[in-house]
């Protein structure tokens, strides 16, 4: 770390507010086509972790599913500080790890497939309309937290980034591209958060 990063270190560390405990990074496959993309996500897990995050989430957009394969390879072999879930479109087992990894599994598709679940257990008489609420919902969606924080590099826009659980997060873009993401732009992030009043919809 340089000098200036390690001074933004501090300050997060300084802050009478707490850093966010879920942090979800939005990328895309392209992203990832870039030398060293894999070596930035690797130190960009260790940053998350040692600057107070439990969770993680890496969503990886996807346009051309021929390659989900190998994106899946790849992030599961990623070396992470945490146990790592890598889910790809068609998953339908959730992911319960300390880092948890998306590879073209919308948002829209993720919650069509959770209502589509609930439908069946009403249909077959193992639930009653009456009992479908927000935790119905959530107990079936494969990433069920919800994140703090999402970081979105290179555009703002989210690209079908979990709809559900992002509606109260606190959203971060920056016009930097995965290539060049470096620790000091995870910690002005991460300041930028801690500045900010959470209202949770109210």
């Amino acid at each position: 770390m340089s000098l200036y990063d390690r001074y933004l270190g501090w300050r997060v560390r300084r802050d009478a507010a707490d850093p966010p405990a879920h942090v979800a990074l939005v990328i895309t496959e392209r992203d990832l086509l870039e030398s060293g993309a894999y070596e930035t996500l690797e130190r960009f897990l260790a940053l998350a972790f040692d600057y107070g995050a439990a969770r993680v989430t890496v969503y990886v957009s996807v346009l051309d599913e021929a390659v989900i394969p190998t994106l899946e390879r790849e992030l599961a072999a990623v070396e992470s500080p945490r146990a790592v879930a890598v889910r790809a479109r068609g998953d339908t087992q959730r992911a319960d790890a300390p880092v948890q990894v998306s590879v073209g599994l919308g948002g829209k598709h993720e919650f069509a497939a959770a209502v589509r679940s609930l439908a069946d257990a009403v249909d077959a008489g193992d639930a009653d309309p009456s009992d479908v609420d927000e935790a119905a919902v959530e107990d079936r969606l494969v990433f069920p937290a919800d994140p703090d924080l999402v970081i979105k590099t290179g555009a703002e826009r989210l690209s079908d980034f979990m709809i559900w659980q992002s509606v109260y997060s606190e959203l971060y873009f920056t016009d930097v591209n995965w290539r060049d993401f470096r620790a000091r732009d995870y910690l002005r992030a991460i300041l930028d958060y801690q500045d900010r009043q959470r209202r949770f919809g109210r």
